[in-house]
């Protein structure tokens, strides 16, 4: 991509200031000199229009400020540059398990905590523009919603439109966790993660949590895990004869499990209480989590003084000419 013109030389380019100078000398000094002619009476002479040629004398002299301006720019030495970037990214491969089961509908956060969990989702994905991302999501079961993709554009849609209801209930955390392993143990990233986010204990699914963890563990995946939900009572919703109703029940999550998943792997457990303390858990991840990028710069410069050069020696030709030719004086 050509870049803006630099110059090597711009010390020069304070010759410029000669030519306003010129052009103050070339003022005063015509104003002082009127053509003359030898003869033995001039009256005949004053009443005769003045000639094109008197007002187009001026131009010998633009002509000459001309060409100096453009041979001082050329001292100068104008470059342009054309310059390719390569980024080498050892980037990391994040994979967000998500739980989706009913309970994640419970409201101790504003609105949800499935909402809340997908609009810090999508700040972090935001965040993160040279990482490959995936998203998993688990309730009853387990499966893949986005594969491993560059294309954050995909993963906010699909963090979008992820709801509560698609699968069966229940909370399979080690089949979530499975899931999203067999997504990353083919990646050759410099690092893998898992980031699994939960509100309740392991109650359904095929796999043991323990040994998706080893899993985990084996593959050289980290795992950070988050639970989510207050302390004590939340309004979780349930179904009656009168529609969903909201009642306060106790809040259950196995936090043992969940910090020996993250230990285990090496990553870190987070209990988010409320949007905020979730919204800093993200960020907590996000700066443990970074990726390392090595640019090189290839740059290839080309003087550009040549057509100056050129220009500003047509110029000095033209002038030479009109002065031999058209604005020729006749001397004494």
């Amino acid at each position: 991509m050509l870049n803006d013109i630099t110059f090597a030389n711009p010390k020069f380019l304070w010759g410029l200031l000669i030519i306003p100078l010129a052009l103050v000398w070339y003022v005063l000094r015509h104003k002082k000199q009127e053509a003359a002619v030898r003869f033995s009476d001039l009256q005949g002479f004053e009443t005769l229009p003045k000639s094109w040629k008197v007002y187009a004398r001026h131009l010998l002299f633009v002509l000459q400020m001309a060409a100096l301006g453009l041979l001082i720019m050329a001292m100068a030495r104008p470059q342009s540059s054309s310059s390719s970037q390569t980024s080498n990214i050892e980037g990391i491969d994040i994979i967000l398990a998500q739980d989706v089961s009913g309970s994640m509908l419970a409201r101790d956060l504003k609105p949800d905590r499935l909402e809340a969990s997908k609009k810090v989702a999508q700040d972090f994905v935001e965040g993160r523009p040279s990482d490959r991302m995936g998203l998993v999501v688990f309730a009853g079961e387990s499966y893949t919603q986005v594969p491993l993709t560059t294309d954050h554009g995909v993963m906010i849609r699909m963090l979008k439109e992820m709801k509560s209801g698609v699968i069966d209930d229940g909370t399979a955390i080690g089949d979530g966790l499975a899931t999203a392993i067999n997504r990353l143990k083919d990646s050759d990233a410099v690092s893998k993660v898992i980031i699994l986010l939960t509100d309740g204990m392991n109650n359904s699914g095929s796999v043991d949590p323990y040994t998706a963890a080893e899993m985990a563990k084996l593959f050289g995946i980290r795992v950070y895990t988050i639970g989510v939900g207050s302390r004590g009572t939340a309004p979780f919703p349930v179904q009656t004869i009168f529609g969903v109703q909201y009642q306060q029940m106790k809040v259950e999550i196995d936090e043992k499990l969940l910090a020996t998943i993250a230990n285990s792997s090496g990553g870190k457990y987070f209990r988010a209480t409320s949007n905020q303390s979730l919204s800093e858990i993200y960020e907590e991840i996000d700066k443990l989590e970074r990726s390392k990028i090595e640019v090189t710069e290839f740059r290839h410069v080309r003087e550009e003084f040549y057509p100056l050069v050129a220009c500003a020696i047509a110029l000095l030709l033209l002038e030479f000419i009109l002065r031999k030719t058209v604005f020729r004086t006749i001397s004494e």
